[in-house]
């Protein structure tokens, strides 16, 4: 085809992508340079000048409520191999497990970035720190991604908090990248399934609010982590050989399909603080869809006043597409439009 968009249209190419069932758009060119010595002074800069693009990414017609992205970014680190910044339909994520995988998946496979064959370890710096992924390679192909996530540590144990038209909840909040709510299915009878999607959903945002007004979470470091990314709903596992199942309710609404990257770095802060988990004990966690990461805390350390765990998750992901999306200024919904 000979037809070429007009120079003042904007184009954004694409590698599209899934984590265990998770979307993953990354944004390979488009974008324009986002300045900041570091992620977290980046991502600031993309929230006041780069939204639009964002929503025109992540919103319809070229997205839809669930999806996610990143935009990579050169690293803000001497010895760092890239910068990533993380979408949804909210706003832009601190740290994002699946998008690790995803990323590490795509940049290794389709030449992206290039490091040794020999030692496939990606150092990604996210506006949560430094995250570190190792991509298990057979035959040319990133079949497996085991990454070491940032400090993760428990806010706090056996927390209640009166949500209207439910009466009390009580939940733990933990931190793996994000801060999140975590709750036993069980106070509802949910069954972690598609079928209850929409009740997951509902559950999920209105415990959310709740906690965000009622305890907001603060970070021991940085004013730009302090706030609750999502409820994370655990319940007993379909296939008796995992360990639960763990399905996420983020940003506005958004339902993860995967088990969650931050959220099962976060699981293993809770589980060794409990004693429930030793240094390395490994523990698989099934998503929505029954796809699965497997977590473990192999390290622990002090974090400001709290005692932390060093996460390492594992999962995979495949490569659905690519694509070019075009921006038309003339078009009355160029920057998207979002529907729930």
């Amino acid at each position: 085809m000979k037809w070429k968009p007009p120079p003042n249209w904007t184009a954004v190419k694409t590698i599209d992508a899934h984590t265990a069932g998770e979307p993953l758009r990354v944004v390979i060119k488009g974008i324009p340079e986002i300045p900041g010595s570091t992620i977290l002074e980046k991502r600031r800069y993309a929230q006041d000048h780069l939204d639009h693009l964002r929503k025109a990414i992540i919103w319809e017609p070229r997205g839809h409520s669930d999806m996610y992205a990143c935009i990579l970014t050169e690293p803000t680190t001497q010895d760092g191999n890239v910068g990533v910044l993380f979408l949804h339909n909210e706003g832009f994520s601190t740290m994002c497990g699946h998008g690790i995988i995803g990323l590490t998946k795509v940049a290794l496979d389709t030449g992206l970035i290039h490091v040794s064959k020999d030692k496939p370890i990606i150092a990604i710096d996210t506006p949560a720190g430094r995250v570190v992924a190792r991509a298990s390679i057979h035959k040319k192909e990133v079949k497996e991604v085991t990454f070491q996530n940032v400090p993760s540590f428990v806010l706090a144990l056996d927390q209640s908090v009166e949500v209207p038209d439910l009466g009390t909840v009580h939940y733990d909040l933990a931190f793996g990248g994000a801060f999140y709510a975590f709750c036993q299915a069980s106070a509802w009878d949910l069954e972690l399934t598609p079928e209850e999607s929409a009740k997951i959903i509902e559950l999920g945002k209105r415990i959310k609010k709740a906690v965000e007004k009622n305890h907001p979470p603060l970070h021991p470091y940085e004013r730009d982590l302090s706030f609750l990314y999502g409820t994370i709903f655990i319940g007993p596992p379909q296939d008796t050989q995992n360990h639960s199942r763990n399905v996420c309710v983020f940003a506005d609404g958004e339902l993860d399909r995967s088990p969650t990257g931050t959220g099962v770095s976060a699981r293993a802060a809770l589980h060794y603080a409990k004693k429930e988990i030793a240094l390395h004990e490994s523990f698989r966690v099934e998503s929505i869809l029954g796809t699965c990461f497997k977590g473990k805390a192999i390290q622990t350390l002090s974090y400001g006043p709290y005692e932390a765990v060093i996460p390492e998750v594992s999962g995979s992901a495949h490569i659905v597409g690519r694509s070019e999306w075009l921006i038309d200024p003339e078009d009355p919904l160029a920057h998207g439009f979002f529907l729930r």
